[in-house]
C-alpha cells in the first residue's frame, strides 16, 4: 500500500462508509461485501480483495450465495489497484463476468487541503425534507440521463449520510451526498442540471461538504471518479491516487 493514509478509504470506499438503515456488510479477510437496499448490481458491491488465485472460484461462490440469500441475482466487483491477485481483471473476464455500463473506470481521489469557495450567488443547503429529497432525486435523474423518474417518499435525515441541495437564484440546481466516517468523508451523487453547468453549483457542494467534513474533525474528502467529474475535481484540488476497475456478475 502506499504512505497515503486515505488510499484505502479512497480505493474501497464502501468497506469504511457508514451503514444506512437497510444496509449490511459483510468483512471477511478475502473480501468486503457491500448490500444496500437495492437488487441492482449498484446496491450489492464486492471489494477490497484479497486472496489467492486459486481460491477465485470459492470467493466467487461465497459471494453469490450471500446475494441469492437476499433475492437478489447480480453484484459489481470492485477491483482497486492493489487487489490480490494482481490480475484479477483478467481472471473475472475469463469467467464470464462483463465490464459496468457506462464506464467501467473509476479512479479515487483524495482532497486533504481547504477547497476553493463556491460563487456568493450560490447557496448550499442539508436535504432535511420530503420535497428537498425528491428535488435532489430529480436532479440526479435528469443529470445522469436515467430513464425512470424518481418517486415521492418519506425522507429521514442521517446525520452520517447526508444530501446536499445547492441553489442558484432560490431555484434547486445540482446535489450532492456525503458518507462521514472515522477515516473521512466520502463523496458521491454530484450532479448538475444541464442550464445550471458552469455556474459554481458543484463547487459550492464541494466546499459545504469540506466544511462539515472539518466540523467533524476528519479533514479530508475522497471519491471515486468518472471521466466527467475528474477534471472538475482536479481543478479543485483533488489528486488521484488509484484506480476501480467496476465488473458486473449476473447469475440469474
Amino acid at each position: 500500500m502506499s504512505g497515503d493514509p486515505w488510499l484505502e478509504l479512497a480505493e474501497n470506499a464502501n468497506t469504511y462508509t457508514p451503514l444506512g438503515p437497510k444496509d449490511e456488510r459483510i468483512v471477511t479477510g478475502r473480501y468486503v461485501l457491500w448490500l444496500g437496499p437495492g437488487a441492482d448490481p449498484g446496491w450489492n458491491v464486492a471489494q477490497r480483495f484479497r486472496f489467492e488465485p486459486d481460491e477465485l472460484e470459492e470467493v466467487r461462490a461465497e459471494i453469490r450465495g450471500h446475494v441469492r440469500e437476499r433475492g437478489r441475482a447480480a453484484c459489481s466487483w470492485e477491483v482497486g489497484t492493489h487487489a490480490r491477485p494482481g490480475d484479477l481483471v483478467e481472471r473475472l473476464h475469463a469467467l464470464g463476468l462483463v465490464d459496468d455500463e457506462p464506464t467501467s473506470l473509476a479512479v479515487g481521489m483524495v482532497l486533504s487541503e481547504p477547497p476553493a469557495r463556491g460563487p456568493a450567488g450560490v447557496e448550499v443547503r442539508r436535504v432535511e425534507t420530503d420535497d428537498e429529497w425528491f428535488e435532489a432525486e430529480r436532479i440526479a435523474a435528469i443529470a445522469f440521463g436515467m430513464k425512470k423518474t424518481p418517486k415521492r417518499r418519506r425522507y429521514f435525515p442521517d446525520p452520517n449520510n447526508a444530501i446536499y441541495l445547492a441553489y442558484v437564484d432560490g431555484r434547486p440546481v445540482a446535489r450532492g451526498s456525503a458518507a462521514f466516517g472515522e477515516r473521512g468523508a466520502t463523496l458521491f451523487g454530484g450532479s448538475t442540471l444541464p442550464e445550471a453547468r458552469g455556474r459554481g453549483a458543484y463547487r459550492a457542494l464541494v466546499a459545504a461538504r469540506w466544511d462539515d467534513a472539518v466540523a467533524r474533525g476528519i479533514p479530508v474528502l475522497v471519491t471515486q471518479a468518472g471521466p466527467m467529474s475528474r477534471p472538475i475535481l482536479a481543478r479543485l484540488g483533488f489528486r488521484e491516487v488509484c484506480e476501480i476497475r467496476i465488473l458486473v456478475d449476473r447469475f440469474g
